[in-house]
């Protein structure tokens, strides 16, 4: 593939920066046949690596609890055309407000409220969600306590909001991928011979005043953390690889929680940068986690 397949969206945490780290401790070889099921897809950079570089992969399954987001994948799967016509539109109306502040600010807040009505027909509402990622704030996904879309506008002049090469490549790609929207737990029924998992679940936050974890309506707390490593102790005892990405909670504070429930695994520290603070001291490279039930193989 000579111009490979990228993520649609701009994403906190996303994990292209990752890939390397990732890839060293990926249990399969290129050539080999595998099933991949990611439970937490986010902007599916894990995913589109997969496709792209594991011509042999035999099935991939992605999941994630946002119903926006998800309705957003099956968009571009089942309708490209149509969702790249609305958003030709809309990028040709924004970009037309550059020069008008107070226009160009109205115009993404009225989206934004379009958005939050969940009365848009499914090809609007996945136009949106796209719209809303590439012009509010870093790529930001959050929503308030009655699952409202809360980012303010970005700072972006003229953002690409039609990537239209690039949409056609993934809704291609999507075709041999199954689409899910739930609880994790449900991706283990799709496990079938070799099967790896990849999970990157809302990130822990650093400490009391880092806590950006509204991902979803309903909080991703210490319980659901711990939920989860039950799950993986369940992917382990039915002898699938798998590799869980979170922050690192140890190196801003005293805060042992990952280390210790996670003492069973491989725990490896590896550096990410960080874009979104509100302090601007406060970006740049800090350790997350990549855990494994499986040694690294470089």
């Amino acid at each position: 593939m000579s111009k490979q397949v990228k993520p649609f969206l701009k994403w906190a945490g996303g994990k292209t920066q990752l890939l390397s780290d990732i890839e060293q401790r990926f249990p399969y070889a290129k050539e080999e046949t595998f099933t991949f099921i990611e439970p937490f897809v986010g902007s599916g950079a894990v995913l589109f690596w997969i496709l792209n570089h594991f011509p042999n992969v035999q099935q991939c399954i992605i999941n994630d609890i946002n119903t926006d987001l998800i309705n957003t994948y099956h968009t571009i799967r089942n309708d490209v055309g149509a969702l790249i016509e609305q958003l030709d539109v809309w990028q040709s109306e924004y970009h037309a407000l550059t020069l008008d502040a107070e226009r160009k600010k109205a115009y993404y807040y009225q989206k934004r409220t379009d958005f939050n009505t969940k009365e848009q027909p499914q090809i609007q509402q996945a136009a949106l969600f796209i719209f809303l990622n590439r012009t509010c704030f870093n790529g930001l996904y959050r929503v308030n306590r009655s699952g409202g879309f809360n980012v303010p506008i970005g700072s972006y002049k003229t953002p690409k909001i039609c990537d239209a090469p690039n949409l056609k490549k993934v809704s291609e790609a999507l075709q041999k991928v199954i689409i899910l929207q739930g609880d994790f737990k449900q991706t283990l029924e799709h496990a079938q011979g070799n099967t790896m998992f990849y999970l990157d679940p809302p990130y822990k936050p650093l400490n009391a005043s880092s806590s950006f974890n509204a991902y979803a309506k309903g909080e991703f707390n210490d319980d659901e953390q711990r939920r989860l490593k039950n799950f993986c102790d369940t992917l382990s005892e039915q002898n699938h690889p798998w590799i869980l990405s979170n922050s690192d909670v140890n190196q801003m504070e005293e805060n042992n929680f990952f280390d210790e429930l996670y003492d069973d695994y491989h725990i490896n520290r590896v550096l990410a940068k960080r874009a979104i603070n509100s302090n601007s001291a406060k970006r740049g490279c800090i350790h997350e986690l990549l855990i494994t039930n499986q040694a690294a193989t470089a």
